[in-house]
């Protein structure tokens, strides 16, 4: 059975990651859900972890990615800004474009991997 070779793009800011594979899926998850903690949940990772990841998105940008919402009788909550949405969108076309870029090369590159082996 053959594993499914992915490329993965990290866009850096020095050594700081500004969007990555999981700061996107912490985008999309935070634009379906309305709120920090109910993408962390869908996403099996801590309030704390997804909300530093948050901080992390929004101080690497010009403008926020993520905005919270005051609480109040329907609750809190958070939106993903208009940036925050160009951002994913363009983030999620690189990804594309560099699949169909590299997959000739990984491939060939999938031949000399070695097969996954059985856990004892």
């Amino acid at each position: 059975m053959s594993r499914a070779l992915v490329p993965k793009i990290r866009i850096l800011i020095g050594a700081v990651v500004a969007i990555g594979p999981g700061r996107a899926d912490l985008l999309g998850a935070i634009a379906r859900t309305g709120s920090i903690s109910a993408a962390a949940r869908e996403m099996k990772m801590s309030y704390r972890r997804a909300w530093l990841l948050v901080e992390a998105m929004n101080s690497a940008f010009r403008r926020p990615l993520v905005e919270t919402l005051t609480g109040g009788e329907g609750g809190g909550g958070a939106r993903v800004t208009k940036l925050g949405e160009e951002v994913l969108r363009r983030y999620r076309t690189m990804e594309s474009r560099a699949a169909r870029s590299v997959a000739p090369e990984l491939k060939r590159l999938s031949r000399l991997i070695a097969p996954a082996r059985r856990a004892r």
